[in-house]
Protein backbone atom coordinates (compact mmCIF):
# COMPACT_ATOMS: atom_id res chain seq x y z
CA UNK A 1 0.00 0.00 0.00
CA UNK A 2 0.86 3.64 -0.34
CA UNK A 3 -0.36 5.87 2.48
CA UNK A 4 -0.83 9.61 2.23
CA UNK A 5 -2.40 12.41 4.23
CA UNK A 6 -4.12 15.41 2.69
CA UNK A 7 -5.74 18.68 3.68
CA UNK A 8 -4.76 21.85 5.55
CA UNK A 9 -1.67 21.69 7.76
CA UNK A 10 -2.58 20.30 11.16
CA UNK A 11 -5.95 19.03 9.93
CA UNK A 12 -4.99 16.34 7.43
CA UNK A 13 -7.15 13.34 6.60
CA UNK A 14 -5.80 9.85 5.92
CA UNK A 15 -5.75 8.56 2.38
CA UNK A 16 -4.16 6.03 0.08
CA UNK A 17 -2.65 6.14 -3.38
CA UNK A 18 -3.63 3.49 -5.91
CA UNK A 19 -2.06 3.99 -9.31
CA UNK A 20 -2.44 7.69 -10.01
CA UNK A 21 -5.60 8.09 -7.92
CA UNK A 22 -5.79 9.35 -4.37
CA UNK A 23 -8.59 7.98 -2.18
CA UNK A 24 -9.95 9.18 1.15
CA UNK A 25 -10.03 6.59 3.96
CA UNK A 26 -11.33 8.84 6.73
CA UNK A 27 -14.14 6.30 7.26
CA UNK A 28 -11.48 3.89 8.50
CA UNK A 29 -11.53 6.07 11.61
CA UNK A 30 -7.81 6.38 12.31
CA UNK A 31 -4.94 8.62 11.32
CA UNK A 32 -1.44 7.27 10.76
CA UNK A 33 -0.24 7.59 14.34
CA UNK A 34 1.89 5.58 16.73
CA UNK A 35 -1.27 3.80 17.86
CA UNK A 36 -2.17 2.94 14.25
CA UNK A 37 1.20 1.40 13.42
CA UNK A 38 1.46 -0.31 16.81
CA UNK A 39 -1.90 -2.09 16.52
CA UNK A 40 -1.52 -3.88 13.19
CA UNK A 41 -2.96 -0.82 11.50
CA UNK A 42 -1.48 -1.53 8.09
CA UNK A 43 -3.22 -4.90 7.84
CA UNK A 44 -6.48 -3.52 9.23
CA UNK A 45 -6.35 -0.68 6.71
CA UNK A 46 -5.66 -3.14 3.87
CA UNK A 47 -8.70 -5.15 4.92
CA UNK A 48 -10.81 -1.98 5.03
CA UNK A 49 -9.67 -0.92 1.58
CA UNK A 50 -10.41 -4.37 0.14
CA UNK A 51 -13.86 -4.41 1.74
CA UNK A 52 -14.66 -0.98 0.29
CA UNK A 53 -13.12 -1.38 -3.15
CA UNK A 54 -14.95 0.76 -5.66
CA UNK A 55 -16.65 2.97 -3.08
CA UNK A 56 -13.81 4.99 -1.55
CA UNK A 57 -14.15 8.75 -2.18
CA UNK A 58 -11.65 10.30 -4.56
CA UNK A 59 -9.34 13.04 -3.29
CA UNK A 60 -9.07 16.08 -5.52
CA UNK A 61 -5.62 16.34 -7.07
CA UNK A 62 -5.49 19.99 -6.00
CA UNK A 63 -5.57 19.08 -2.30
CA UNK A 64 -2.42 19.79 -0.31
CA UNK A 65 -0.46 16.71 0.76
CA UNK A 66 0.79 16.61 4.33
CA UNK A 67 3.52 14.38 5.73
CA UNK A 68 2.43 10.73 5.37
CA UNK A 69 2.72 10.08 9.12
CA UNK A 70 1.50 12.20 12.00
CA UNK A 71 4.11 13.68 14.29
CA UNK A 72 6.34 10.75 15.32
CA UNK A 73 7.89 10.46 18.76
CA UNK A 74 11.27 11.10 17.14
CA UNK A 75 13.03 11.62 13.83
CA UNK A 76 16.43 9.96 13.92
CA UNK A 77 19.04 10.69 11.26
CA UNK A 78 22.21 8.94 10.21
CA UNK A 79 25.07 11.19 9.15
CA UNK A 80 27.88 10.54 6.67
CA UNK A 81 26.34 7.23 5.54
CA UNK A 82 27.58 7.49 1.93
CA UNK A 83 31.35 7.43 1.52
CA UNK A 84 31.24 9.98 -1.33
CA UNK A 85 29.37 12.43 0.92
CA UNK A 86 31.85 11.90 3.76
CA UNK A 87 34.72 12.63 1.37
CA UNK A 88 33.11 15.81 -0.02
CA UNK A 89 32.77 17.01 3.58
CA UNK A 90 36.48 16.30 4.13
CA UNK A 91 35.75 13.56 6.65
CA UNK A 92 36.72 9.91 7.00
CA UNK A 93 33.77 7.52 6.52
CA UNK A 94 32.61 6.44 9.98
CA UNK A 95 33.22 3.01 11.45
CA UNK A 96 29.91 3.21 13.35
CA UNK A 97 26.75 5.11 12.38
CA UNK A 98 26.67 8.80 13.25
CA UNK A 99 23.32 9.31 14.96
CA UNK A 100 21.52 12.60 15.64
CA UNK A 101 17.95 13.74 16.19
CA UNK A 102 15.84 16.07 14.10
CA UNK A 103 13.01 18.03 15.73
CA UNK A 104 9.53 16.67 15.08
CA UNK A 105 8.37 20.29 14.67
CA UNK A 106 10.45 20.37 11.48
CA UNK A 107 8.05 17.92 9.81
CA UNK A 108 6.08 19.32 6.85
CA UNK A 109 4.45 18.07 3.68
CA UNK A 110 6.30 17.22 0.47
CA UNK A 111 5.23 20.37 -1.39
CA UNK A 112 5.26 22.83 1.50
CA UNK A 113 7.63 25.79 1.53
CA UNK A 114 10.99 25.61 3.29
CA UNK A 115 11.47 28.66 5.48
CA UNK A 116 15.06 29.89 5.73
CA UNK A 117 15.61 30.54 9.45
CA UNK A 118 16.29 33.98 10.87
CA UNK A 119 20.00 34.85 10.47
CA UNK A 120 20.64 31.85 8.22
CA UNK A 121 23.09 32.17 5.33
CA UNK A 122 23.97 28.47 4.89
CA UNK A 123 20.73 26.55 4.37
CA UNK A 124 21.46 23.32 2.45
CA UNK A 125 19.66 20.32 0.94
CA UNK A 126 19.95 16.53 1.40
CA UNK A 127 17.84 13.88 -0.36
CA UNK A 128 17.43 10.82 1.85
CA UNK A 129 15.66 7.48 2.12
CA UNK A 130 13.74 7.32 5.40
CA UNK A 131 12.29 4.23 7.06
CA UNK A 132 9.21 4.17 9.32
CA UNK A 133 9.16 1.81 12.29
CA UNK A 134 6.14 -0.49 12.53
CA UNK A 135 6.39 -1.87 16.06
CA UNK A 136 8.18 -1.19 19.32
CA UNK A 137 11.84 -2.02 18.88
CA UNK A 138 14.53 -2.43 21.53
CA UNK A 139 17.78 -4.40 21.18
CA UNK A 140 16.71 -5.74 17.79
CA UNK A 141 18.89 -8.33 16.07
CA UNK A 142 19.98 -7.29 12.60
CA UNK A 143 18.52 -10.49 11.13
CA UNK A 144 15.11 -9.56 12.54
CA UNK A 145 15.16 -5.85 11.70
CA UNK A 146 13.13 -6.13 8.49
CA UNK A 147 10.09 -7.28 10.47
CA UNK A 148 10.08 -3.91 12.28
CA UNK A 149 9.66 -1.85 9.09
CA UNK A 150 6.26 -0.30 8.34
CA UNK A 151 7.41 1.46 5.18
CA UNK A 152 9.63 4.02 3.51
CA UNK A 153 9.52 7.76 2.77
CA UNK A 154 11.27 10.35 0.65
CA UNK A 155 12.89 12.94 2.96
CA UNK A 156 14.70 16.23 2.36
CA UNK A 157 16.98 16.54 5.40
CA UNK A 158 17.30 20.31 5.15
CA UNK A 159 20.31 21.58 7.08
CA UNK A 160 21.67 24.95 8.20
CA UNK A 161 25.41 24.40 8.05
CA UNK A 162 26.51 27.34 10.20
CA UNK A 163 24.08 26.32 12.95
CA UNK A 164 25.14 22.69 12.54
CA UNK A 165 28.91 23.03 12.43
CA UNK A 166 29.91 26.47 13.71
CA UNK A 167 27.55 27.12 16.61
CA UNK A 168 28.82 24.82 19.35
CA UNK A 169 29.36 21.47 17.68
CA UNK A 170 25.82 20.07 17.99
CA UNK A 171 24.38 18.96 14.66
CA UNK A 172 20.81 19.12 15.95
CA UNK A 173 20.88 22.94 15.96
CA UNK A 174 21.25 22.95 12.20
CA UNK A 175 18.79 20.16 11.53
CA UNK A 176 15.67 20.85 13.57
CA UNK A 177 14.51 24.24 12.31
CA UNK A 178 10.86 24.62 11.35
CA UNK A 179 10.07 23.17 7.88
CA UNK A 180 13.43 21.35 7.72
CA UNK A 181 11.87 17.87 7.29
CA UNK A 182 9.66 17.73 4.19
CA UNK A 183 8.50 14.10 3.85
CA UNK A 184 6.42 12.27 1.29
CA UNK A 185 4.42 12.36 -0.96
CA UNK A 186 3.48 8.94 0.43
CA UNK A 187 4.61 6.09 2.66
CA UNK A 188 5.25 2.92 0.67
CA UNK A 189 5.05 -0.41 2.45
CA UNK A 190 8.02 -2.77 1.90
CA UNK A 191 6.21 -4.84 -0.75
CA UNK A 192 6.00 -1.69 -2.92
CA UNK A 193 9.72 -0.97 -2.83
CA UNK A 194 11.57 -3.60 -4.81
CA UNK A 195 15.25 -3.80 -3.88
CA UNK A 196 15.83 -1.19 -1.17
CA UNK A 197 19.57 -1.67 -1.68
CA UNK A 198 19.35 -0.43 -5.26
CA UNK A 199 17.28 2.76 -5.31
CA UNK A 200 18.27 5.90 -7.19
CA UNK A 201 18.13 9.17 -5.24
CA UNK A 202 18.28 12.54 -6.98
CA UNK A 203 17.86 16.22 -6.22
CA UNK A 204 17.86 19.39 -8.30
CA UNK A 205 18.00 23.07 -7.39
CA UNK A 206 16.35 25.41 -9.90
CA UNK A 207 16.43 22.54 -12.39
CA UNK A 208 20.17 21.85 -12.02
CA UNK A 209 21.11 18.32 -10.93
CA UNK A 210 22.96 18.45 -7.61
CA UNK A 211 22.64 14.91 -6.21
CA UNK A 212 22.40 11.63 -8.10
CA UNK A 213 23.15 8.61 -5.97
CA UNK A 214 22.08 5.07 -5.19
CA UNK A 215 21.31 3.26 -1.94
CA UNK A 216 23.71 0.54 -3.11
CA UNK A 217 26.40 2.88 -1.78
CA UNK A 218 25.08 3.10 1.78
CA UNK A 219 27.84 2.37 4.27
CA UNK A 220 25.33 0.96 6.77
CA UNK A 221 22.15 -0.56 5.30
CA UNK A 222 18.64 -0.28 6.73
CA UNK A 223 18.57 -3.50 8.83
CA UNK A 224 21.93 -2.66 10.38
CA UNK A 225 20.79 0.89 11.17
CA UNK A 226 17.56 -0.26 12.84
CA UNK A 227 19.44 -2.81 14.91
CA UNK A 228 22.17 -0.33 15.82
CA UNK A 229 19.90 2.51 16.88
CA UNK A 230 17.72 0.14 18.91
CA UNK A 231 20.73 -0.63 21.10
CA UNK A 232 20.69 2.95 22.36
CA UNK A 233 16.99 3.89 22.46
CA UNK A 234 13.59 2.30 22.12
CA UNK A 235 12.04 2.89 18.73
CA UNK A 236 8.28 3.39 18.79
CA UNK A 237 5.77 2.66 16.03
CA UNK A 238 5.72 5.57 13.60
CA UNK A 239 9.25 6.72 14.42
CA UNK A 240 11.28 7.78 11.40
CA UNK A 241 14.92 6.96 10.71
CA UNK A 242 16.52 8.86 7.82
CA UNK A 243 19.44 6.95 6.41
CA UNK A 244 21.81 9.60 5.05
CA UNK A 245 22.52 11.49 1.85
CA UNK A 246 24.86 10.92 -1.13
CA UNK A 247 27.36 13.45 -2.45
CA UNK A 248 26.22 16.73 -3.96
CA UNK A 249 25.16 18.86 -1.00
CA UNK A 250 25.75 22.60 -1.19
CA UNK A 251 28.48 22.58 1.43
CA UNK A 252 30.50 20.17 -0.70
CA UNK A 253 30.87 22.60 -3.61
CA UNK A 254 33.96 24.77 -3.93
CA UNK A 255 32.96 27.43 -3.16
CA UNK A 256 29.88 26.23 -1.24
CA UNK A 257 26.42 26.90 -2.66
CA UNK A 258 23.49 27.55 -0.36
CA UNK A 259 19.77 28.08 -0.79
CA UNK A 260 18.20 31.52 -1.15
CA UNK A 261 14.60 32.78 -1.17
CA UNK A 262 12.88 31.82 -4.40
CA UNK A 263 15.01 28.76 -5.06
CA UNK A 264 13.14 25.59 -6.01
CA UNK A 265 14.30 22.19 -4.75
CA UNK A 266 12.97 19.00 -6.36
CA UNK A 267 13.93 15.50 -5.28
CA UNK A 268 12.92 11.89 -5.68
CA UNK A 269 13.69 8.25 -4.99
CA UNK A 270 12.74 5.19 -7.03
CA UNK A 271 9.29 3.90 -5.98
CA UNK A 272 8.76 6.81 -3.57
CA UNK A 273 7.75 9.55 -5.99
CA UNK A 274 9.08 13.08 -5.93
CA UNK A 275 8.59 16.28 -3.97
CA UNK A 276 9.12 19.99 -4.55
CA UNK A 277 9.79 22.82 -2.14
CA UNK A 278 10.15 26.57 -2.67
CA UNK A 279 12.49 28.50 -0.37
CA UNK A 280 10.96 31.42 1.55
CA UNK A 281 12.61 34.03 3.76
CA UNK A 282 11.69 34.02 7.45
CA UNK A 283 9.08 36.70 8.05
CA UNK A 284 8.46 36.45 11.80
Amino acid sequence: MKLLRYGPAGHENPGILQGDQRYDVAAFGEDYTEAFFGSNGLQRLADFVAANAGSLPLVDAAERLGPPVTRPSKIICIGLNYSDHAHEMGLTPPTEPVVFLKSTTALVGPFDDIVIPRNSVKTDWEVELAVVIGKRASYVAEAEAASYIAGYLLHNDVSEREFQLERGGTWTKGKGCDTFAPMGPFLATPDEMGDVNNLRLWLTVNGEKMQDGNTANLIFDVPFIISYVSQFMTLLPGDVISTGTPAGVGLGFKPPVFLRPGDVVELGIDNLGSSRQVLKAYSG
